[in-house]
């Protein structure tokens, strides 16, 4: 039968009857349907998935250089002129009276140059204390902020402010901040663990969520100054496991009392509190069958646990009359060194590392080297360790504490320093073998490049691909954020 033709149309199209016509727009008003309600489901579960797992991998604001971070914690105010702000000028003017500052007022005390001496290392020719002979080998990974700054030189507000941006009122840390903002990457860890954190100068808070909900709150692990056990330290985290009920009998009991829980958190209307128990119990029972392995360095090479000073063959002598092996101070960080990087190598998203012992107010030259000696092969080996690994390209390191010394005596030791203090960073898209701002000639307050605190976070969630005026929380009524209404990043250390 021959096809029929119109005027203008070409011959190999079928003319469509109507009845026809209709059948296919039927089916095609039926595709669109079924792919409308596929998308609205797919939301929904999406949404679902967000709500049941708020810890689940988020993405970041833009590309991010680092993705995670370890922060090396000098609880105390670690000396910047004796470490890695050389002043030759404080030498030369040791014991004289110190000029008037900027401001016109006075500054009390006589200068005391440093009793340890500079020397430039690396092809940057970076200045770094002979306190640090093994890090100063990795000066051209460094990138030191000479020009730090903080609000008050007082312990517990300084290290509350380093923590969580403001001190004044309770507010999520950095590490809560980080976690809320990029979720984590292993579900059976904790996205935030803090290691050995200090008791004092705000204890939980540094490492709480305050506002955020309770499951972006950091794990702590260790119990204070001194307490994070022996190599292998699973006695470092209480009840992890429950030698009196298998996982199958703790499973069942799990179930019920999170049914419990539940029911309360209907009731309620929704409590972030109860939110994070939930959570908590979930990830403590997950917890079980991956922590203890991880805390569990005898699987590690006898290179690995050399390079960290853990094959028990000690380490060199300390410069300036510290003399000898720091000993189990020098130990129990290098075991933390290592378990932050393989904290960091599992997916863990913020770790803390923290040293206390570094308030030098008397008997500065002998504390000191001590206490530079306990930490100078680990954090050497850390940077090492990530290096080899291909982490640092990606882990953003950090140290430092809560503020300076004066470059002026104190018996024999220096008093707090706010006003112009050092920090460095290494690895997660900074420049290496780089510094960055100034101090004046003697060491007492930042001139150039200053970055205060608020900076800091901010340039540190920049590395994370992290807007800081982006990232917020809607609370008592306004939208806060870890650099409250201030920070800049500092675009100049960025690679």
């Amino acid at each position: 039968m021959a096809r029929e033709t119109s005027p203008g149309r070409n011959p190999a199209w079928p003319i469509l009857s109507r009845r026809a016509w209709l059948q296919s727009t039927a089916s095609g008003f039926g595709y669109l349907a079924f792919a409308a309600l596929a998308y609205e489901q797919a939301l929904r579960d999406t949404a679902a998935a967000a709500t049941e797992n708020p810890l689940a991998p988020k993405p970041p604001h833009f590309p991010p250089k680092a993705k995670r971070v370890i922060f090396l914690c000098m609880d105390g105010g670690p000396s910047h002129v004796d470490t890695f702000d050389y002043k030759p000028r404080l030498k030369a003017d040791d014991g004289k009276a110190p000029p008037r500052s900027g401001g016109g007022g006075f500054r009390f005390g006589r200068l005391m140059a440093s009793p340890f001496q500079f020397r430039q290392h690396g092809q940057s020719g970076l200045w770094i204390s002979e306190l640090f002979p093994q890090l100063a080998r990795h000066a051209d990974k460094l990138c030191l902020l000479h020009g730090m700054q903080t609000d008050l030189p007082n312990h517990p507000q300084a290290f509350l402010q380093m923590h969580c941006g403001i001190f004044q009122f309770p507010r999520p840390s950095m590490g809560a901040w980080i976690l809320y903002g990029l979720g984590t990457e292993n579900q059976n860890l904790p996205g935030f663990i803090t290691i050995n954190p200090p008791l004092g100068n705000g204890g939980p808070a540094n490492y709480g969520a305050a506002f955020l909900p309770a499951m972006y709150q950091g794990t702590r692990i260790g119990r204070g100054f001194g307490g994070f056990g022996g190599p292998g330290g699973p006695q470092a985290v209480a009840n992890l496991q429950n030698p009196r009920q298998s996982l199958a009998a703790q499973r069942v009991q799990l179930d019920y009392l999170q049914r419990l829980n539940r029911q309360a958190l209907d009731e309620s209307g929704g409590h972030s509190e109860i939110e994070g128990l939930i959570a908590s119990y979930e990830l403590a029972f997950r917890m079980q069958g991956e922590l203890p392995k991880l805390l569990d360095i005898s699987n590690e090479s006898a290179s690995t646990l050399r390079l960290y000073g853990l094959d028990g063959r000690g380490s060199a002598a300390a410069p300036g009359g510290a003399g000898g092996n720091p000993g189990p101070a020098r130990a129990a960080f290098a075991q933390q060194c290592l378990l932050a990087r393989r904290f960091a190598e599992a997916g863990v998203r913020f770790i803390e590392v923290t040293l206390g012992g570094w308030d030098h107010h008397r008997n500065i030259k002998e504390a000191l080297a001590a206490s530079c000696a306990a930490i100078d092969q680990p954090i050497a080996a850390l940077l090492q360790d990530l290096e080899q690994r291909g982490l640092l390209r990606d882990t953003l390191v950090l140290w430092g504490g809560e503020f300076g010394r004066t470059p002026t005596a104190q018996g024999d030791g220096r008093d707090h320093n706010a006003r112009g203090f050092t920090m460095w960073m290494a690895g997660g898209g900074v420049k290496g073998g780089f510094a960055y701002g100034r101090t004046d000639d003697h060491g007492f307050e930042a001139v150039e490049g200053k970055v205060h605190i608020h900076d800091w976070h901010a340039t540190i969630l920049y590395l994370l691909g992290l807007d800081h005026e982006k990232l917020t929380y809607r609370h008592a009524g306004r939208d806060m954020r870890l650099t409250d209404v201030k920070g800049h990043v500092v675009k100049e250390i960025i690679a």
